[in-house]
């Protein structure tokens, strides 16, 4: 059975790349079900950003290469920074103070074992079936 690799990116999370990758490294290298109960009992905010990315590629894995479900194991999983978004606060006598809200990237590449296609049923004996009906019928 060959190995395929599969990936998810998800652009513009509204949250810092540092505090997204804090609940990363707790998946990291796991297995895709074993990761999805971590993120579900994990008390942060991302941990939701996370498992949707986690089950996103997991799904194109399953639907675009045939990937078995029980065997598909997080290889790569990586925040980056986004875009940043320049704002301005006000402050004391007449003044304005920049600040940055700051989003995150993220890449989830898992991997697993391609399930094999079944051979296709015969309907050559289907076919027989019906034959011997009609010649009993038209008899």
């Amino acid at each position: 059975m060959a190995n395929v690799t599969t990936r998810a990116y998800i652009k513009g999370i509204g949250q810092t790349p540092r505090k997204v990758s804090i609940v990363a490294s707790l998946v990291r290298g796991r297995t895709v079900a074993d990761a999805l109960v971590i993120l579900d009992h994990t008390p942060r905010r991302s941990a939701l950003v996370v498992k949707k990315a986690i089950e996103s590629a997991a799904a194109n894995a399953k639907n675009n290469d045939n990937a078995d479900p029980k065997t598909l194991v997080i290889t790569t999983l990586s925040v980056t920074a986004g875009a940043r978004l320049k704002r301005f606060k006000p402050h004391m006598r007449g003044m304005a103070l920049p600040f940055q809200k700051k989003t995150s990237n993220i890449l989830v590449e898992v991997s697993g074992k391609v399930k094999e296609k079944k051979a296709p049923a015969k309907k050559a004996e289907v076919k027989k079936t019906t034959a011997k009906k009609a010649e009993k019928e038209s008899k």
